[in-house]
């Protein structure tokens, strides 16, 4: 079994987490309507009570029994209200007290049928009626769940949607937390690498000159490329130096950045694999060479790593003067990639290589959006075919036309 990258596991525990806390909030749910459905019950029954010992106090004539069967009827804690066939209320319990069902003059009270035709229609909502005859005639008894019922019914919603806030700050805070944590030691180890580059690449450069001048070999093609990587590994060196820093952006024409780093590129790799550059040549954008270079560098390594065998590679170049934008389109005929994981290739850890690390589009990513101010995704990819990237900037070309 292949083991998983630390996406992968960080997902899986994700997934563990939910699933966990899915078994607590579905236990405290059925906890709680098990309560609710005692209580409810509880409730009907001490309704059914309360309509009998009405029903015996109007029916009866004997004195202590009426004493019984009225202590009775005070004790019912639900609000209920009593009703004939028609519907027309005939005593009500337990409602606003301020307020007659009857146009009787009640010191403190206000006359307010309408009140209770609504709590009527709400408790008929609610539950079943308890059916009596009194005196003969067809009486039905009415009941609604008491505030303590009421409350518990929410209860679980209220605890759960607390949980959940907490657990949702407690996670923003760890993640927050280790985030800064784990940038802190790459901006470390970064600016230290720079560091421990710099050493090598000054003799290097040193000892490049000397074969100039030993060897007469001022014009030599090698000693050229050679100068060349040398200058590269320089402007890598520069790269981890300005990791952790605001870098600063000048206007630049994309044409001509993004074609001085081709040139650079192909003559190192495969010649099975061919470059086509295109697109408009004077759109411009806010860019800092070093890392948008990088940008270009780990898109075409990429492509490169997708192709198996012979293929192509083509850049192209272009914009939407609407939306004030440069696009930049790279797109490799290699094994593409399965529109499932289109969001999770930029992930770190994320790779389909044996030896890779899985950084490259994740740092692409970082300094698209955090550096350049733009985004980066997967434009378009079919599995066998090839794979689509396109990076989007802010054409600073227009931004001076429409300020003139």
């Amino acid at each position: 079994m292949a083991s998983l990258n630390p996406y992968q596991r960080k997902r899986r525990w994700k997934y563990l987490l939910l699933a966990f806390a899915s078994v607590i909030a579905s236990g405290s749910l059925f906890y709680t309507n098990y309560l609710v459905h005692n209580i409810a019950k509880s409730e009907r029954t001490r309704a059914q009570v309360w309509a009998m010992s009405m029903r015996q106090i109007l029916n009866s004539d004997d004195n202590d029994f009426l004493q019984y069967t009225l202590a009775v009827r005070d004790s019912l804690t639900v609000p209920a209200i009593v009703a004939d066939a028609k519907g027309d209320i005939k005593g009500v319990r337990g409602l606003d007290t301020t307020k007659n069902y009857i146009d009787l003059p009640s010191p403190g009270k206000k006359y307010d049928p309408a009140y209770f035709k609504e709590e009527l229609e709400y408790m008929k909502s609610q539950h079943e009626p308890i059916k009596l005859k009194i005196l003969g005639e067809e009486t039905f008894v009415y009941y609604k769940d008491s505030a303590l019922l009421q409350q518990l019914r929410l209860f679980p919603y209220v605890q759960l949607t607390v949980i959940a806030i907490f657990l949702l700050m407690a996670y923003t805070a760890f993640s927050s937390s280790r985030k800064s944590e784990q940038d802190q030691v790459w901006v470390g180890l970064a600016k230290e690498t720079a560091h421990q580059l710099g050493t090598p690449i000054s003799s290097l450069m040193a000892w490049i000159e000397l074969m100039k001048e030993k060897f007469n070999a001022e014009d030599d093609v090698l000693v050229a490329e050679m100068e060349n990587d040398v200058k590269r590994l320089e402007i890598v060196a520069d790269r981890f130096s300005k990791i952790g820093s605001k870098p600063v952006l000048e206007e630049h024409g994309v044409y001509a950045v993004v074609k001085d780093f081709v040139d650079y590129f192909k003559v190192r790799v495969s010649k099975n694999i061919g470059f086509e550059l295109s697109g408009n040549p004077h759109l411009k954008a806010g860019l800092n060479i070093p890392l948008f270079d990088w940008v270009i560098e780990n898109l075409l390594k990429n492509a490169v790593n997708a192709i198996d065998g012979k293929g192509s590679i083509k850049i192209e170049i272009g914009g939407n003067k609407v939306k004030n934008q440069v696009f930049i389109d790279v797109t490799d005929t290699g094994k593409g990639i399965p529109r499932s994981k289109f969001d999770t290739v930029f992930q770190p850890g994320y790779t389909t290589r044996k030896r890779g690390w899985g950084l490259g589009l994740s740092l692409t990513k970082r300094m698209i959006e955090n550096y350049h101010n733009g985004q980066i995704f997967v434009k378009d990819s079919e599995l066998g075919k090839g794979t689509t990237f396109r990076i989007v900037l802010k054409n600073t070309r227009n931004d001076k036309q429409t300020k003139s």
